[in-house]
């Protein structure tokens, strides 16, 4: 059942890709120079002022932390902010983040996923200048957007300028999904958006910024961008760096915006194995062609099913990856839904990652994929035209 439902999904991505896969270019991340490598840029803007920085472990220079870098030239840095999964980026996903002191340099740090997302005017004492470098994922429920959108809040409400060392979207060569519906914001969606929602993080700010139904607050923050060099948004990118403990493979970056959504439902997504958002299992699932056994680890300290064998399907080397459709994979979520045949297949959280309670009723009534994605056509139209405004590479 599983080798046929693989083998009917990859015959329609195989069709639909002929005409649009001449279109994606697949990148090595290393190819693209990145914000923070341009240092004759921002080093002059930052230089004898008081610098707040807003970074994790995937904020390198090369292969040296930009905080590390900037102190070698000599830098003043006061504070550092840091989103979920901490400074170090080595805090479970959801687990709360609390305040402390980096060990290596002695600088403070605040965490910007514990008591306060934001950053308060307390907390921007001491800082002349905010530098933000955190790599993200082009996924609306991916909380460093989420993060970007109150630094840029806090920022404009202190008047403290803001300097974005922009990064390439791994996801950026697509635009899809549902547009958050306000009634779903949360700390997993925090603008109207698509899902899928083909900017950098650099030009994300920028429509933050300036654009009013999606700004913060009425006074705009002193923004100024870094941009990429060599990078254009028909690029697939093949990361080496890790953005988050669980998305540690390029494979599982280009599959997180599909799996994702099953953080909302009863399927495991591999957290507790070597492939986290590669794999798909759950212990009632009947074909046991291919299975696992999550444990628990030092990134998923308690994962779904620990010590429980699970089945399902593997994903980390299927066709989807090199043949990408530019769409949301779909199948997969309504595969289990109807396999499984369970009535809490999804839980309290699904609709936040849909960011709508529409696509959970749909799969529930059996719309298939086309019907449930006709929902979404106008919105996401609404939302190009605006996009094009802010957009930095073509």
């Amino acid at each position: 059942m599983r080798l046929l439902f693989l083998f009917l999904i990859n015959i329609v991505f195989y069709f639909h890709c002929i005409a649009q896969h001449d279109s994606i270019i697949i990148v090595d991340e290393q190819k693209i120079i990145k914000g923070n490598q341009q240092l004759d840029r921002y080093l002059p803007l930052i230089k004898n002022k008081k610098v707040g920085i807003v970074a994790n472990a995937a904020s390198l220079v090369n292969k040296t932390h930009l905080v590390d870098t900037l102190l070698r030239h000599n830098i003043l840095i006061t504070k550092i902010f840091s989103p979920e999964h901490g400074f170090r980026g080595n805090i479970d996903a959801g687990e709360k983040v609390n305040d402390t002191i980096d060990n290596k340099t002695g600088i403070p740090i605040i965490s910007l996923y514990g008591k306060h997302k934001m950053p308060t005017e307390k907390d921007l004492q001491n800082v002349d200048v905010v530098v933000f470098d955190l790599q993200d994922v082009g996924v609306r429920f991916y909380t460093y957007i989420s993060t970007l959108y109150y630094v840029i809040k806090s920022c404009a409400l202190f008047n403290k300028p803001l300097i974005i060392l922009d990064r390439p979207n791994p996801n950026g060569f697509y635009i899809d999904g549902p547009v958050l519906d306000t009634n779903y914001r949360s700390f997993l969606g925090i603008i109207p958006i698509p899902l899928v929602y083909g900017m950098t993080i650099g030009e994300l700010a920028l429509m933050i910024n300036q654009e009013p139904m999606y700004k913060p607050t009425d006074k705009s923050a002193d923004i100024q961008i870094i941009p990429l060099k060599n990078y254009t948004h028909n690029m697939m990118i093949k990361m080496q760096s890790v953005p988050s403990p669980n998305l540690n493979s390029w494979q599982s970056i280009i599959l997180y915006p599909s799996l994702g959504l099953f953080e909302g439902t009863v399927v495991s997504v591999g957290r507790g194995t070597d492939r986290p958002f590669q794999i798909l299992g759950h212990p009632k699932y009947p074909d046991t062609t291919f299975c696992f056994v999550p444990k628990p680890n030092k990134i998923s300290k308690n994962p779904k099913y620990a010590n429980i064998k699970c089945c399902g399907i593997d994903l980390s080397n299927d066709e989807y990856l090199y043949h990408h459709p530019k769409k949301i994979n779909l199948q997969w979520l309504i595969h289990f839904y109807k396999t499984l045949k369970t009535k809490t297949f999804f839980d309290k959280n699904f609709n936040y990652h849909a960011g709508n309670s529409t696509l959970q009723k749909d799969i529930q009534k059996g719309l298939n994929e086309k019907q449930i994605r006709e929902k979404w056509t106008k919105d996401i139209e609404k939302f190009k035209t605006i996009r094009k405004r802010y957009l930095l590479y073509e």
